[in-house]
């Protein structure tokens, strides 16, 4: 199922494992597998609380994700999982550029950060319009290069940061966990937090018990 944000979407192509993969990996060392649902629920807890991630790295998940090109750099800095991306030399890219429907400021208490903007009515058309404007050229500019006979992977160079592009991304539930910890947070990136909030919705429907134990242990952290 194809789960849209704005231009771009998240969908599951692919997983590998449950609730009781986790089980079967944390029981091996005594030869046993599950104990019951009640048993083996708080054994999910008890490995979460306790960080004994390996056994969550047994349930696996392939992702087909469409976003501007600013959030899959941020998404490829989480080196524990493999990545495959759409190649500007091989085929000519889509030219629906990202364009924000809520204007933000930088944060001032943290660099990292940014909030609604306190802009007028005036300063928003205008902003905006000049967003459009330096799209519009871009756009037409990268087609014309191409019709030209410039090769792709030259004319995509002139391409801005909101161009969409795509990729699959393999990962194991443990890096997954990480992943989302930091990208659920209120200092991620607002565009980066709505990938990030589908992505979680997708997988804990394949571990609820582990996704119940990761919300349950990082609330009694304080964390996001």
């Amino acid at each position: 199922m194809m789960f849209p944000i704005e231009d771009g979407f998240v969908r599951l192509v692919d997983s590998m494992g449950d609730d009781n993969a986790v089980i079967r990996a944390a029981r091996v060392s005594y030869g046993e597998e599950s104990k019951g649902a009640d048993a083996d629920r708080k054994l999910i807890q008890y490995l979460m609380e306790h960080n004994h991630g390996t056994p969550f790295e047994h349930i696996v998940f392939t992702f087909h994700i469409r976003c501007p090109i600013f959030v899959a750099r941020q998404w490829f800095r989480h080196r524990i999982g493999s990545f495959n991306e759409i190649s500007g030399r091989y085929t000519e890219l889509h030219t629906g550029f990202f364009v924000p429907t809520l204007l933000r400021q930088n944060k001032t208490s943290n660099h990292q950060a940014s909030i609604e903007g306190d802009f007028s009515d005036e300063e928003i058309e205008s902003m905006m319009t000049e967003w459009n404007y330096v799209l519009d050229i871009v756009k037409s500019t990268y087609e014309s290069l191409l019709e030209k006979g410039l090769a792709r992977e030259q004319a995509r160079a002139i391409l801005p940061l909101g161009t969409y592009t795509e990729f699959y991304w393999t990962v194991n539930l443990r890096s997954l966990f990480n992943f989302i910890r930091l990208r659920t947070s209120e200092d991620s990136q607002a565009e980066m937090r709505g990938y990030a909030d589908i992505v979680k919705l997708i997988a804990e429907e394949k571990a609820p018990w582990s996704f119940e134990a990761f919300d349950k242990t990082n609330l009694n952290k304080g964390l996001p």
